[in-house]
């Protein structure tokens, strides 16, 4: 990222636009640019948070006894990794006491698993959840993901040590990364926006938000909506 001292205005950058479309007024393309130059502000704040992130201290050494299972059968904690030193763990709202999976986990990991074999070249990426691995490969195969991995969470150590499990055992989603380096297998960095740091008439999300199907709507003129969520069928 370069220093916030060497670039251009944002609002420079957006009267260099040029782009006007069809029978747009001036007042139209007076408000357009005003907006253009608050998303260039958006896009670099991004970049120094992605910065600020890529720069935290080391996180805690990964110790506890962690035994997951996957389609090719029982894998530890760093078997997850493969030949990977990056590994980024989505923790699925799937637990044994569900017949159905959570929509809105459900809706994300339809849209990551278009995306799981480019994400496959630089980091693993791994699903875990907690019903048994067969219900959740039934599901799998009947949702069309074909490139995602699922791991059913064995003894449910991952997913309670990770807050994966809320205080009355009901699911809750997670967003863990984990680095293995020099042998050491560490913590890196956990999506902890949640209903705690919500704002006012907003979902809790995180930011930026890792579901597509937001940042689509937030283009569109009614935005998210309210009351409005993902279901698992149409």
């Amino acid at each position: 990222m370069n220093d916030a001292a060497s670039l251009a205005p944002a609002s420079e950058l957006a009267q260099r636009n040029g782009v006007t479309f069809p029978n747009e007024s001036a007042d139209y393309r007076a408000a357009r640019t005003a907006l253009l130059a608050k998303e260039i502000e958006l896009r670099r704040q991004i970049e120094r948070v992605a910065a600020q992130r890529r720069s935290l201290p080391v996180g805690g050494e990964v110790k506890g006894d962690y035994r997951f299972e996957g389609e090719e059968g029982p894998v530890d904690f760093a078997g997850l990794f493969g030949d990977k030193q990056t590994l980024v763990i989505y923790s699925y709202m799937f637990g044994p006491q569900r017949e159905r999976p959570c929509p809105m986990c459900t809706s994300l990991l339809s849209a990551w698993n278009g995306e799981a074999n480019d994400i496959g070249q630089r980091v693993a990426l791994a699903v875990v959840a907690r019903s048994p691995l067969a219900k959740l490969l039934a599901y799998k195969a009947e949702r069309g993901w074909r490139d995602l991995k699922l791991y059913s969470d064995l003894n449910q150590a991952f997913s309670r040590d990770y807050h994966a499990i809320a205080e009355d055992g009901s699911d809750m989603p997670g967003f863990n990364v984990f680095t293995r380096r020099d042998g050491t297998v560490r913590h890196f960095w956990s999506e902890e926006m949640g209903p705690t740091t919500a704002d006012p008439g907003q979902d809790p999300r995180g930011a930026p938000d890792p579901m597509p199907i937001w940042s689509i709507l937030d283009a569109t003129p009614d935005g998210r909506g309210t009351g409005w969520y993902p279901k698992l069928q149409y």
